[in-house]
């Protein structure tokens, strides 16, 4: 009866945490629009569609931007059912001296999950909620572009039945380096994350996400950007994601507003047992510079 009792407040401790981060995150996002509205108020400075175009292929460049990247993963779970993923990814940057930026990076996923059995319907709501700091120095480093920092995940995920992400709290590092030569936008983004609280199988998962893009005129640039991922937790013949594909963008502007739109695909080569066979993208990046 206490072992009953005791889950029950813990479970209810669970909920409380999640709604507060959900809070904070509510309120995160209104403080950077607050930010932003400004900015793009006292714009003046005429801008490149391609030096921008340039500038969004830079995780931790010092452009404010709000994408919002629509996932489509097709042939997912046992059932072959349709995932959908709309991530919403808020770029900050952040000058905190003369030789130092840091560039925040939220990332909130808003899930349709697909049915795994037979008694199961679609499920809808918020994923587990990750965030990646970046410490850059202003100045190259042997002519590259650096940045590292923390990556976090908390347990926001809305689910009913764990669908939506585990029930962990996880940290780890990420780190990013690039160069920009002439045309060539070209670098890797690598994290890794370990859960040290939850209820939950243990975290333990990677991700390499190697990226190229190639600028043309009036802002049109061809990319590749697949995110390859290893799950050390799960056996040895589901631990590996590994898609290949890419697509094509242009910056332009709507109005005043300066917007980078792009498509991409890509096909799995390997994927976990219940993974998607192929990944349709599309992305709306709304900019805003300085």
């Amino acid at each position: 009866m206490e072992n009953s009792n005791y889950k029950i407040l813990k479970r209810k401790e669970d909920e409380i945490i999640k709604t507060k981060i959900k809070l904070i995150c509510i309120c995160t996002i209104m403080i950077i629009a607050c930010i932003i509205m400004p900015i793009q108020a006292e714009e003046t400075k005429q801008h490149s569609a391609t030096d921008l175009a340039k500038k969004t292929q830079n995780p931790i460049s010092d452009l404010i931007s709000v994408p919002f990247q629509y996932n489509t993963f097709f042939e997912t779970g046992p059932k072959a059912k349709t995932q959908n993923i709309l991530l919403i990814q808020p770029v900050i940057p952040m000058k905190l001296n003369d030789n130092w930026n840091f560039i925040a990076r939220p990332i909130i996923p808003l899930i349709e999950q697909p049915p795994f059995t037979d008694v199961q319907n679609r499920n809808h709501g918020l994923g587990n909620i990750q965030f990646q700091g970046f410490f850059s120095p202003q100045k190259k480093i042997n002519d590259w572009i650096v940045g590292l920092g923390p990556y976090l995940e908390f347990p926001t995920n809305s689910g009913p039945d764990g669908r939506l992400g585990t029930d962990n709290w996880s940290v780890g590092p990420a780190f990013v380096a690039l160069q920009m030569k002439g045309h060539w936008v070209y670098g890797a983004l690598i994290s890794h994350l370990w859960s040290y609280h939850g209820n939950d199988p243990e975290t333990n998962f990677s991700s390499l996400q190697p990226f190229v893009s190639y600028n043309m005129e009036d802002g049109w640039y061809l990319t590749s950007n697949p995110i390859i991922t290893a799950d050390w937790s799960a056996d040895s013949d589901n631990q590996w994601t590994v898609p290949i594909g890419g697509g094509f963008g242009r910056v332009f502007k709507m109005g005043k507003q300066h917007v980078n739109a792009s498509v991409r695909a890509f096909h799995n080569l390997q994927s976990p047992r219940n993974g998607s066979d192929w990944q349709l993208q599309f992305q709306l990046q709304f900019l805003f510079p300085k």
